[in-house]
C-alpha cells in the first residue's frame, strides 16, 4: 500500500456480527467488533492482521453485534477502546483497562488517522457512527441508523469511500415473517436504513469523488443484494461493477484509496 494511500475491509457485516477495519501511514483501526475471540482472530487473520497491531477499537453503540466482542479482544491485546458516555454506561464490560470517553461531536486522531465521530439516531443509548481522515482521502461509515439527518448529509458529503447501511427492502419486511413489533423496530424511525433511504441519502450527497461504495448490514430475511445494488445504481446512475456488498460470513477483502 502507498504511503499516502488509506484501505479498508470488513471482517463481517450483518445481525450475527460486525467489524470494519481501517489502516493508514502505518495505523490500524477496528470499528466495531461482533464476534467471539476465536472468530475476530481468524477473521483478522484472513485479512493479514494481527489483532496486537491494532491501534484502538472504535466503538458505534452498545448493541451485541457491534459490541459483543469488544471486550475479550480489548482485554487479550491490551487496546484501547473509544466510545461515547452513553455507550459506555451502557457496556456490561468494566474490566478493559484502557476507555476512551469520545464526544461524538468532537474530532480526534489515532496515529495517522483523522477521526470525526458523528450521532446517528438508533434505539441506543448515545450511537454516533465515524468518517476516517487520511492525507486527504475520507472514508464514510454510516450503519445502524433509522433516519438521515441534514447533519448525516453533511458529514458524509464528498467521500472517497463510503460503506452504507442497506439494511432492508421495505415491502420484504412488511410481508416478511417479522413480528409486528419486530417490523415496526428495524422499520421506525431509530431504526435500520432500508435501500430507499439510503438511496435517497446517496442522491443528496456529493458522490463525485467515490472510488468504493460497499453496501453492509443487509437483512438475510428482509433483503437480497440485487434489490440493495439495484437502488444504489438507480441513485448514482452508475453500473455496479465497483458497488460491492458485504457479506456476513466473508465481510470485504481490502479495498485501497490513493
Amino acid at each position: 500500500m502507498s504511503v499516502s494511500g488509506l484501505r479498508f475491509a470488513s471482517l463481517g457485516s450483518g445481525s450475527k456480527g460486525n467489524g470494519t477495519l481501517v489502516e493508514a501511514g502505518g495505523t490500524r483501526l477496528l470499528i466495531d467488533c461482533g464476534f467471539q475471540l476465536r472468530e475476530t482472530e481468524a477473521r483478522l487473520e484472513r485479512l493479514g492482521i494481527e489483532a496486537a497491531s491494532l491501534a484502538g477499537i472504535l466503538v458505534t453503540h452498545e448493541h451485541g453485534d457491534h459490541l459483543g466482542g469488544v471486550g475479550r479482544l480489548a482485554r487479550r491485546y491490551g487496546l484501547t477502546v473509544y466510545l461515547t458516555t452513553g455507550t459506555s454506561l451502557a457496556w456490561k464490560d468494566s474490566q478493559v483497562e484502557a476507555v476512551q470517553i469520545i464526544n461524538p461531536h468532537q474530532g480526534f486522531s489515532i496515529g495517522a488517522i483523522e477521526v470525526q465521530p458523528y450521532p446517528v439516531p438508533h434505539d441506543a443509548r448515545e450511537p454516533c457512527q465515524y468518517v476516517l481522515n487520511h492525507a486527504g482521502l475520507k472514508l464514510g461509515i454510516l450503519s445502524d441508523a433509522g433516519h438521515v439527518t441534514a447533519h448525516m448529509r453533511e458529514v458524509l458529503s464528498g467521500c472517497d469511500a463510503l460503506m452504507l447501511e442497506c439494511n432492508h427492502d421495505l415491502h420484504s419486511l412488511s410481508s416478511g415473517p417479522y413480528p409486528y413489533s419486530l417490523k415496526q423496530r428495524v422499520g421506525g424511525s431509530r431504526g435500520h436504513l432500508n435501500n430507499a433511504q439510503s438511496a435517497d441519502l446517496l442522491r443528496s450527497i456529493d458522490c463525485s469523488r467515490l472510488q468504493h461504495l460497499v453496501l453492509t448490514h443487509l437483512s438475510e430475511t428482509n433483503n437480497t443484494p440485487e434489490l440493495a445494488l439495484a437502488a444504489a445504481c438507480e441513485a448514482l446512475q452508475r453500473s455496479a461493477d465497483w458497488i460491492v456488498c458485504a457479506e456476513q460470513e466473508g465481510g470485504l477483502g481490502w479495498r485501497a484509496l490513493y
